[in-house]
């Protein structure tokens, strides 16, 4: 589609593009200010702690815990390593298909995440789920799924 062809905004879209970006940026700043505050975690690191806390056994191999933190695999690699070196995870091959590593919970980082789950879950209320209505939070948990299927067939149809 070149420039000419473009299905340009309207004023209306255009300003609820703008809210919605400025949102996108503006709440994971927020969390990430409030848990490097209060536990000395990153907000990444914090989603990887809990995507190990919610997986069998605490262990996820690290390409899923990639998807589910929302990072690439090479991001992932150098936070767990950091997360290992403080006794927070552990690493291993998979035993089932030695290409993959399994990252493992330990009890330190579980200790951590239980340290920093109070804050965190404060702060993601206070931002996001009190100042809307029941009604509000139906309506926004309909909208991001759809906003998320559509961006998961983007990326399949995008060919990378």
């Amino acid at each position: 589609m070149t420039a000419y062809e473009a299905r340009w905004l309207d004023e209306r879209e255009r300003e609820i593009w703008i809210a919605l970006a400025s949102l996108l940026i503006r709440v994971p700043s927020a969390l990430h200010t409030q848990l490097q505050r209060d536990s000395g975690v990153s907000f990444f690191e914090y989603q990887v702690l809990a995507g190990l806390s919610e997986a069998p056994d605490r262990t996820l191999r690290m390409s899923r815990l990639a998807v589910l933190a929302d990072g690439s695999l090479s991001r992932l690699s150098h936070v767990v390593k950091r997360m290992e070196e403080a006794g927070w995870v552990k690493r291993r091959p998979d035993p089932e298909d030695g290409r993959y590593t399994l990252a493992t919970l330990a009890d330190a980082g579980w200790e951590k995440l239980v340290e920093a789950a109070p804050g965190h879950v404060a702060e993601v209320r206070r931002l996001v789920f009190d100042p809307l209505s029941k009604a509000q939070r139906r309506q926004l948990q309909e909208i991001s799924r759809r906003i998320g299927e559509a961006s998961v067939v983007d990326e399949a149809g995008s060919g990378e």
